[in-house]
């Protein structure tokens, strides 16, 4: 079943003498089940297209579907994961997990019930009263994981989750992800990540869809049928890391 659908997205920014066209005639689904990874150059409007499928960003035109029905305002089904962590530094990791659910007007007692769960199934057990300041930058994005995910949401959106922190704590995380998407604890029906780090959508993703730039249009669908745990050495993870790689030098470019 498609849990969501984009038809013809485009989207324009207006600049001061003339507009820029980010995205152009963007068409895709993504399946229950599915964990998907775009990649493609810088600028090409991957974040932008994660910020319109959340409902965050309306499209100059087309349309998004989240289960058949048009996204017309914030969906409330989606959650993001942030590259830059965005916690409050005057609130502690209990109180950046809670802050959807107060939002939202879940009582104080049902908060801390599912920010526990969270916590816990996170790793951040100890943690629960430390603030942002106190914490390394691992521990930072698994409180944005767990804020994430404590909103019980059926779509994760994960935006260069990764990026920011040295490669031994990123690929800890990478492999926490996988084991909370395979762990069946979870309400995910699927999960969206743009990446600019083709060995990563490998490695995660059962899709990787690759967008070029000025605009961003999707120029290859890719699935990964490699089993998990995938080795990086392997001659079919190679041979797939070459073949993307290749698609977004040579066309991922627009000259």
């Amino acid at each position: 079943m498609a849990l969501v659908e984009l038809k013809k997205i485009k989207q324009i920014f207006p600049l001061k003498n003339k507009e820029l066209v980010v995205l152009d005639d963007i068409n895709f689904v993504a399946n229950n089940g599915e964990f998907i990874a775009f990649v493609g150059p810088s600028g090409c409007g991957k974040s932008t297209l994660l910020r319109i499928i959340a409902g965050l960003v309306v499209p100059s035109s087309g349309k998004v579907l989240f289960k058949e029905n048009p996204v017309k305002e914030i969906n409330t089904n989606v959650s993001i994961i942030f590259q830059t962590f965005g916690l409050l530094p005057w609130l502690d990791v209990t109180e950046n997990i809670t802050l959807g659910l107060e939002a939202r007007g879940f009582p104080l007692k049902e908060r801390l019930r599912k920010a526990f769960k969270y916590i816990d199934l996170v790793g951040l057990e100890g943690f629960e009263e430390a603030y942002p300041r106190e914490l390394s930058g691992g521990m930072k994005q698994r409180v944005g994981i767990a804020r994430a995910l404590v909103m019980e949401p059926e779509l994760l959106l994960m935006d260069e989750p990764f990026s920011s922190l040295d490669a031994f704590t990123a690929q800890n995380l990478r492999e926490e992800i996988l084991r909370l998407w395979s762990s069946g604890e979870l309400s995910l029906k699927s999960i969206l990540m743009v990446t600019h780090n083709i060995e990563e959508a490998i490695y995660l993703a059962d899709r990787v869809i690759v967008l070029s730039t000025h605009p961003g249009k999707i120029i290859s669908d890719v699935p990964v049928t490699l089993p998990r745990p995938r080795d990086r050495d392997s001659v079919e993870f190679i041979k797939l890391y070459d073949k993307l790689y290749s698609t977004v030098v040579t066309k991922g470019y627009n000259i």
